[in-house]
C-alpha cells in the first residue's frame, strides 16, 4: 500500500501559518507522514514536539544550502551545510534529504557540469556514511517551474547516481516534473527503482491535487508499487481549495483510501 507524505509547505497552508500545527492537522486528516523544505526557518523544538505528540513520521527535508553543484568551487559550502542538514535529519528521524543540482551555468561545457555534479554526490556520500540518511538528487522541469535549472533529465540523474554507486545517494523522483518534461516514467525509471529514495506527485497543468489536470498519476503510482517501490510518496501540490477537499479529491482520483 502506498505510503503518502504531506508536504506541509503546500498542504494545510490555508489552514494555519504554523508548520508544527500543520503536523497535527495532517495526523487529524489520517496521514502518518509529513515532509517540508527548509529546516533553517523552522522552530525545530516545536517540530520535534509535534512529531512526538502525533507519532507522525518525517519523510524528508531539503538538504541546505541550495548550491551550484554544477560548479566545483561551490561544493565545500554545500558539504558544510550538508553536515548540519544530516544532523537535523537524524534528530527528527527523517530518512531522506532532498537536494537540487543548481542552475545550468553559462559558458561552461555541459559535460564538465555533469562531472562536477557527480563529484558533489560522491563527496556527499562520505558526509552521510553511517548516518542512515540518504540524499535524493531531484530532477526538476525547466518548462514551467524552474527555468534555467540544470538537471531536467531523469535519465541523467540516474546516470549520476549509478556512477557514484553508493547507498547513501539516490534520486528523488518527481512524477510531476518528469511528466511535464514529457518523460515516460516507466522508461526512465524502470531500471532504477532501487535508486529512488523518495517520490513526489502533483497534477499538470497547475501543480494542484490529482484530478485537477491531465496526468495519469494513478497508473504511474500503481506501476511503482507493483515494481517494488516502498518509500514515501510526497504530496507536493497546491490545493485548489481547502486541504481537506484536496485530499478527498486525491484519494478518489488515486483510489487510495
Amino acid at each position: 500500500m502506498t505510503r503518502f507524505s504531506a508536504c506541509i509547505e503546500m498542504l494545510f497552508v490555508p489552514e494555519t501559518a504554523d508548520p508544527a500545527q500543520r503536523i497535527h492537522l495532517a495526523k487529524a486528516a489520517g496521514l502518518d507522514a509529513v515532509e517540508f523544505w527548509l529546516w533553517s526557518n523552522k522552530d525545530l523544538d516545536a517540530i520535534e514536539r509535534a512529531l512526538d505528540e502525533t507519532g507522525v513520521t518525517l519523510a524528508g527535508i531539503v538538504a541546505e544550502p541550495f548550491a551550484e553543484l554544477t560548479r566545483e568551487t561551490d561544493h565545500d559550502r554545500f558539504l558544510a551545510g550538508l553536515e548540519k542538514s544530516r544532523d537535523v535529519a537524524m534528530r527528527l528521524g527523517a530518512p531522506v534529504l532532498i537536494c537540487q543540482s543548481g542552475p545550468l551555468l553559462a559558458g561552461i561545457d555541459r559535460s564538465r557540469q555533469h562531472d562536477a555534479l557527480t563529484t558533489a554526490m560522491a563527496r556527499s556520500a562520505g558526509v552521510l556514511a553511517g548516518s542512515g540518511v540518504r540524499l535524493g538528487l531531484e530532477p526538476l522541469n525547466d518548462r514551467v517551474d524552474h527555468p534555467g535549472y540544470y538537471l531536467t533529465s531523469s535519465e541523467e540523474a540516474f546516470a549520476v547516481v549509478d556512477a557514484v554507486n553508493r547507498p547513501e545517494i539516490g534520486v528523488t523522483y518527481d512524477l510531476y516534473h518528469s511528466m511535464v518534461m514529457d518523460e515516460d516514467p516507466q522508461a526512465v525509471a524502470g531500471g532504477h527503482l532501487d535508486r529512488i529514495v523518495h517520490v513526489h506527485i502533483a497534477d499538470h497543468p497547475g501543480r494542484n491535487q490529482p484530478g485537477t489536470g491531465r496526468l495519469d498519476l494513478k497508473a504511474q503510482l500503481d506501476w511503482l508499487e507493483q515494481a517494488g517501490y516502498d518509500g514515501f510518496v510526497g504530496m507536493e501540490f497546491r490545493p485548489t481549495g481547502s486541504t481537506t477537499d484536496a485530499l478527498k479529491q486525491t484519494w478518489a482520483r488515486l483510489d487510495a483510501r
